[in-house]
């Protein structure tokens, strides 16, 4: 497989394409997180991806050779966008609310070079324990998740015993359904 960018400093995607042995190259470039009104939750999440795809393509100019790959991942419940938690309250409110119940989460991926662009997103079902409030203390003191959507990571402490179960890709969960990012690479080789 050829060699891509990956516009992206998250340690969790970096391991998941090095697992998948696809050489890389990160390249991040500062993109603003908002999205218009509107879009529906898959949306949002492509049309974030899509924009620090983008911004990296910019820095290295229009021309460059190696395919782009950036993702985003949002969590869903309740019909609410679950973002980065700001603190400890807003982390600890995040876990509340997804306590004992189901969510989405949606990875937006885009994929650039100067000859194709490649768009779509990846919805993962996940269903919690219901956990009480030393659970969630702990997690969030020990673990501290402030850089994840939903103030969680599915490979931590809460992912062993709080999830109850997952229907679809489970590493669309950690931030990137590697296996279609795989197939999409294809099309660029």
């Amino acid at each position: 497989m050829q060699k891509i960018i990956l516009a992206s400093q998250s340690p969790r995607r970096r391991q998941l394409l090095e697992w998948a042995e696809i050489p890389f190259d990160v390249v991040i470039s500062d993109t603003d997180e908002r999205y218009p009104p509107g879009l529906s939750f898959e949306d949002v999440a492509k049309y974030i991806a899509h924009h620090k795809a983008l911004a990296v393509r910019d820095k290295l100019g229009a021309g460059h050779p190696m395919p782009i790959l950036a993702a985003d991942t949002i969590v869903v419940c309740d019909n609410e966008i679950l973002g980065k938690p700001v603190d400890e309250d807003d982390a600890i409110r995040m876990l509340e609310t997804l306590s004992g119940r189901d969510h989405q989460v949606i990875t937006g991926v885009s994929i650039i070079s100067p000859e194709r662009e490649i768009l779509f997103a990846d919805v993962t079902d996940v269903s919690f324990h219901a956990l009480n409030k030393d659970q969630i203390r702990y997690y969030v003191e020990q673990y501290k998740p402030y850089d994840k959507a939903g103030a969680y990571a599915i490979q931590e402490w809460i992912g062993v015993v709080g999830i109850r179960s997952v229907k679809g890709d489970f590493y669309n969960v950690m931030g990137l359904p590697v296996s279609r990012v795989v197939q999409a690479l294809a099309h660029f080789s």
